[in-house]
């Protein structure tokens, strides 16, 4: 039931940061002025506004970025704007003159985005380094950011150089609440093979996202297990005692969720964030 319930969060986390296929994104043209009322209904695009948007240039943001479960963003920076949850009725109310979704977005909201000259940018989930940069360079010039679009996409590059592992790769594994796993053909993917891991997800016969059970995990456990938050009561297999006991066998460490859903400036955390733990295994 856990699991269950964590695939739900995550198809909800899915739907608000698009869950269609990355992919290469047309820039659009320059704005002759850029917008000064931008409402995002998508968590990822609330962590790329942060970083390329003025703060005055934010009408609002997604109700997810609010939840401490969900969000990518600070929890300070987000209670400072509005939340929505994407409905026609509250995008419209906020008058906005750029919206910011997934590649999934209702059709009335379409509808009516349309009907008034609304401009509507839609980012698809970024599922390697290079479809995140597209989508801050498109961005960036959605809102007549261009500079600090590209300046971001250099810190991830900068990132990506100074996290890439020369050391030989050791099994690693993603393991979030419920059992969930990224797996092959995922942002998670390419960052644990850039950081001198290997994804052993496969090895379990996982596809790009599936759900691992304890049982299977202590049988045959990776070197690295990247665990979720393990100080939630409510999931079974974060909490289990047995976790604990592995940590005599293999390395265990933790691996926010915030780390996981979204690409753009969270690559940046997420790559240091494993090149260190490979490099305290390398210590051991």
């Amino acid at each position: 039931m856990r699991a269950l319930a964590v695939l739900a969060l995550f198809g909800i986390l899915l739907a608000g940061c698009g869950s269609a296929p990355g992919g290469p994104v047309a820039p659009p043209a320059q704005p002759l002025e850029a917008p000064r009322r931008i409402v995002s209904i998508n968590p990822c695009a609330d962590a790329l506004l942060r970083e390329l948007a003025d703060p005055a240039q934010i009408r609002a943001i997604s109700h997810y970025s609010q939840d401490p479960r969900a969000t990518s963003v600070p929890l300070d920076w987000a209670a400072s704007y509005p939340a929505t949850s994407g409905t026609a009725e509250e995008v419209l109310a906020l008058e906005p003159d750029l919206v910011v979704a997934g590649p999934h977005v209702a059709l009335s909201t379409i509808a009516a985005l349309e009907r008034l000259g609304i401009a509507l940018v839609k980012l698809p989930v970024a599922r390697t380094v290079a479809e995140s940069r597209e989508q801050i360079i498109h961005l960036g010039r959605a809102i007549g950011q261009p500079d600090r679009a590209a300046a971001l996409v250099q810190q991830i590059d900068t990132a990506i150089a100074r996290n890439r592992s020369p050391l030989p790769p050791v099994d690693a594994l993603i393991w979030q609440g419920g059992g969930l796993v990224p797996g092959t053909g995922t942002l998670a993917d390419e960052l644990l093979r850039t950081t001198g891991h290997t994804n052993a997800a496969s090895a379990y016969g996982l596809g790009a996202w599936g759900v691992l059970g304890l049982e299977r995990l202590v049988a045959a456990p990776p070197l690295i297990l990247y665990a979720g938050d393990r100080s939630d009561e409510s999931d079974r297999l974060l909490g289990h005692p047995i976790i604990a006991r592995l940590q005599v066998r293999i390395a265990v460490e933790p691996y926010p969720g915030r780390l996981l859903f979204c690409a753009g400036p969270t690559i940046i955390a997420a790559a240091d964030h494993l090149s260190a733990a490979r490099q305290r295994l390398h210590a051991r």
